[in-house]
């Protein structure tokens, strides 16, 4: 199930973060490097293009694709008529009841104050993506911060690579706008290797511990 999207400032802070960061990684770092049309240039552009597709393909999905709704029809199996109908945020319990949404919601389930319902298995809603990370969307986020890191730290190798191969060669060529480009993506990589590292290392204990980032918040 995909979703309408309207504009987002973080959204497309993203979009041209991934496009300026391939375009000077390709046409700067590799071609610098190892010159864009000889074998190693070709097979670095290649592997990065491959890398990069794949992190734009798995982002889009996370944005567009609905994280899980609770179905309106949904009704938890009750024993006890009598049991009153309570929320219930820190222990388990059947009878869990949205009064913003009015409907029951099954557990892992959680009411996003910025979606302005209820999502299943809800991890946290990201401004990032415009969207809430939850059961249905929750895979393709975490495949798109994998390749996420995996271009930043491939396009940090080339930059370095870039920079301490024949640093004399072409030195009269080398403009204002190339050092402008590599001070540019200096700053755009380096702290996005270290803060993607870290949340990538995050669903990664999620993940073997089978929680998420509100119930380890909330524990």
């Amino acid at each position: 199930m995909t979703r309408s999207l309207s504009f987002s400032l973080p959204v497309t802070v993203v979009v041209l973060a991934i496009a300026y960061i391939y375009f000077s990684t390709v046409f700067i770092f590799i071609d610098r490097w190892f010159g864009l049309m000889s074998s190693p240039g070709l097979l670095n552009a290649t592997v990065f293009t491959g890398v990069a597709l794949m992190c734009v393909f798995n982002y889009t999905i996370s944005v567009f694709r609905d994280p899980g709704r609770v179905p309106s029809t949904y009704m938890p199996d009750v024993e006890d008529s009598g049991n009153p109908i309570h929320e219930i945020k820190r222990k388990g319990g059947d009878l869990r009841y949205c009064q913003k949404c009015s409907h029951y919601k099954p557990a892992r389930a959680h009411h996003c104050r910025v979606c302005k319902r209820c999502v299943l298995r809800m991890d946290h809603h990201c401004i990032w993506i415009n969207n809430c990370v939850g059961h249905a969307n929750y895979k393709v986020f975490f495949i798109f911060v994998v390749y996420a890191v995996m271009a930043c730290v491939y396009s940090l190798v080339l930059l370095i690579g870039s920079l301490t191969y024949d640093p004399e060669k072409d030195e009269e060529q080398t403009g204002d706008s190339f050092r402008t480009a590599y001070v540019i993506s200096g700053l755009l990589l380096v702290p996005l290797c270290v803060a993607l590292s870290v949340l990538l290392g995050w669903h990664i204990y999620l993940i073997l511990q089978n929680k998420t980032t509100i119930e380890v918040i909330r524990n």
